[in-house]
């Protein structure tokens, strides 16, 4: 599949697309790709879906662009919404992992008239807290919490730059401990270091690609740096000043799928999402860890198409799209 690019809100995005009715755009995770949806597209465009799966700022071939203020949720969101408008998009079903997932539920809840429903991998809706995110790694994971340490310019370019090609061989790869095993490791491995993003030897199991998969990322990254996607943890903060007075409540369709053994985003952390999330699906896969959409491809794209099925949208799309698949 070729990369198609669009002007946006101030930058270049590249995206793939994929078959035709009713959009579906998929937001990725760090430190990822459009190119990490390469099974979900496929699935979603074979069942009469238009797929959109962008490289995010930051990332792939839109790439770092922008200070660090631009690397916030309220103008990524920007970002995604500039994609729609330039593809005449009125509405879409939104999706995102990881980093992707905050995305996600960001947009659901503030342009919701441009969301037909919302679908989040891994990564909870949380409610506006007392304290932004980085604080409160930094009080129930401590000083060495990889949030709290990508706070500082420079740290984790340096860890993570290192070695580009290392890093993601070291850390594409299923977790060797189940989440309980997790919770009984020692302290240092609990309290989600910096490391892990290397590939931690106590942790990291089995690879999840192959060696032509992991060069995608290594050739973007190798181009790129980190910078740019460190950024959006930079913006921890100005996300939660700029949350301030906003509404807690998604009020579109909603699916949640967690990984039962993702202990960066484990299944507990989305208790009490009912709350707020109140159109709200739940699924776990099991044996899964952080990186769903290639550990379990077959189990994900079954229960995100079996969402989209039962929720009517195919029948809203005016002008479907030429089938434009691989």
């Amino acid at each position: 599949m070729i990369k198609k690019k669009v002007d946006a809100n101030n930058l270049s995005i590249a995206y793939f697309e994929a078959g035709r009715g009713a959009p579906v755009v998929l937001l990725h995770g760090f430190p990822e790709l459009a190119y990490s949806w390469r099974s979900q597209i496929a699935a979603l465009a074979a069942k009469g879906w238009q797929t959109i799966a962008p490289d995010l700022r930051g990332y792939g071939d839109t790439g770092p662009v922008g200070d660090l203020a631009a690397y916030s949720m309220r103008n990524l969101a920007l970002d995604v919404i500039g994609l729609l408008d330039s593809l005449e998009i009125a509405q879409a079903v939104i999706v995102g992992h990881d980093f992707g997932g905050m995305l996600a539920w960001w947009i659901a809840r503030e342009h919701s008239d441009r969301v037909l429903g919302v679908a989040s991998l891994n990564t909870p809706y949380t409610h506006r807290g007392t304290v932004d995110l980085a604080e409160t790694m930094r009080r129930y994971r401590g000083e060495d919490n990889y949030m709290v340490r990508f706070q500082v310019p420079g740290e984790g370019e340096r860890l993570l730059e290192a070695d580009v090609a290392a890093t993601f061989r070291g850390l594409m790869r299923r977790s060797s401990l189940t989440l309980a095993e997790f919770d009984s490791a020692p302290a240092h491995l609990r309290c989600l270091p910096m490391t892990l993003f290397v590939g931690e030897p106590e942790v990291m199991g089995e690879p999840i690609m192959s060696e032509a998969e992991l060069q995608v990322y290594i050739d973007a990254f190798s181009r790129n740096g980190f910078a740019g996607p460190l950024n959006w943890y930079r913006n921890l903060h100005r996300n939660w000043l700029d949350s301030e007075g906003t509404t807690d409540l998604i009020d579109v369709p909603a699916l949640m799928i967690s990984a039962a053994d993702d202990f960066f985003l484990p299944p507990a952390t989305t208790i009490g999402m009912e709350r707020y999330v109140r159109r709200l699906e739940r699924h776990v896969i099991a044996d899964c860890g952080h990186w769903t959409q290639h550990e379990r491809p077959g189990e994900l794209n079954a229960l995100l198409l079996g969402w989209l099925d039962r929720s009517g949208w195919q029948s809203l799309d005016p002008s479907p799209r030429p089938l434009d698949l691989f």
